[in-house]
């Protein structure tokens, strides 16, 4: 008959590879020797050998005097990991997703010139830059490109005695640029600044006369 109890050489053994499954993972996690996937990766892989002890050196899967417990036992703990593992990547990638700052978020924090939280860039600009000039007449656009730099702002004006709507895209899909939707200019000498917040090229048009349109290129 198999001795169903461990020893206690078995209980210290596997006390100090619970401690070194444990601790490994958490100093590559801390100091960022490894990221990403690899980080995902590695963590789990220790997961399962820190499950394996649990199981061999404090369950005593093996030493029960009923052998077909082993293989239901093992089902049982298999299915266990791999609910628990699924369950927690899936719950991190949601907390992940929504706490990624959103548009109205970086909208927000450009009009409130927060330029950090907790130590974190929240993406907006703080600080003078260059302002960049973009008038509407005659229904046309001038300059109809302008290159900037990240931080730099550009201003809208419109001189025509019809009402505006820059937005941001091509018409009908229009994209938020740096939280902002869209720049009403309702009247004439109306005008409205936008802090160029995100590198790239974009389109902008009127989205009331759609064959009003332009573009800007920041660069970083």
């Amino acid at each position: 008959m198999k001795k169903e109890h461990g020893t206690i050489q078995n209980y210290v053994i596997g006390f100090i590879l619970s401690l070194v499954f444990t601790l490994i993972p958490y100093y590559l996690a801390v100091t960022h020797t490894v990221t990403g996937n690899v980080l995902l990766g590695t963590i789990l892989t220790f997961a399962l050998l820190q499950a394996a002890v649990q199981v061999f050196f404090f369950l005593h899967l093996g030493r029960e005097q009923s052998p077909h417990w082993q293989s239901k036992f093992l089902a049982i703990t298999v299915g266990g990991i791999f609910v628990v593992t699924v369950g927690t990547t899936w719950i991190m990638y949601h907390l992940h997703e929504n706490m990624t700052p959103t548009e109205t978020e970086l909208k927000l924090a450009q009009d409130e010139g927060i330029g950090q939280v907790g130590g974190k860039a929240t993406g907006a600009c703080v600080g003078n830059s260059e302002m960049h000039m973009v008038v509407i007449k005659n229904g046309a656009v001038s300059p109809y490109h302008t290159d900037a730099h990240r931080c730099d702002t550009i201003m809208f004006m419109n001189e025509d005695n019809v009402p505006r709507e820059i937005a941001f895209g091509p018409h009908e899909n229009h994209e938020p640029y740096g939280g902002v939707a869209a720049l009403a200019l309702n009247s004439v000498q109306e005008q409205q600044t936008l802090t160029l917040n995100e590198s790239g090229t974009y389109m902008f048009h009127d989205h009331l006369h759609a064959e009003v349109i332009g573009d800007f290129t920041v660069t970083p």
